[in-house]
């Protein structure tokens, strides 16, 4: 089924609700130049289509005591479906991963995480992640400085 397009006014409510999530539904039509409610029904339609999928307040990980953000690339012991799905349940189940992709390349998954620091990190290692099934290998890469973090999508 081919994606529903989207006008320059859908890619401009997009943008400022990416930016601000709290924007009121009259500062957006001010913003855009359209009526309040004409906006509003832009909004539900994005939101209807799946466009918008949810909305979220973001932390500061310092304060809240996950200062330390570490990659893990694993190694899978073998690949078949069932391993596939039972790591992938594990994943979810895991608060402590933030993100877990299957990547392809010289490793099976890229996963993504904050603790407080490299005492916490070497007990999400032992807790977490070499617990998770059919891990064989990990490599750790922790982050010294981000350069870059957004989940602003260009539209």
């Amino acid at each position: 089924m081919p994606a529903p397009s989207l006008d320059q006014t859908d890619r401009k409510i997009l943008k400022f609700l990416q930016a601000d999530g709290r924007i009121t539904t009259t500062e957006l039509a001010e913003r855009i130049g359209l009526s309040v409610n004409a906006t509003g029904e832009r909004f539900r339609r994005l939101m209807r289509e799946g466009f918008i999928t949810r909305f979220s307040a973001e932390l500061d990980p310092d304060k809240v005591g996950r200062g330390l953000l570490v990659f893990v690339e694993i190694k899978l012991d073998r690949t078949s479906p069932e391993i596939f799905d039972a790591f992938k349940r594990a994943v979810e189940r895991s608060q402590d991963i933030l993100e877990c992709h299957m990547v392809a390349g010289g490793f099976d998954y890229l996963l993504k995480s904050r603790v407080s620091d490299m005492d916490a990190y070497r007990q999400f290692l032992s807790d977490v992640v070499l617990a998770l099934p059919g891990v064989r290998e990990t490599h750790t890469y922790a982050v010294m400085e981000e350069i870059k973090e957004t989940h602003i999508l260009p539209v």
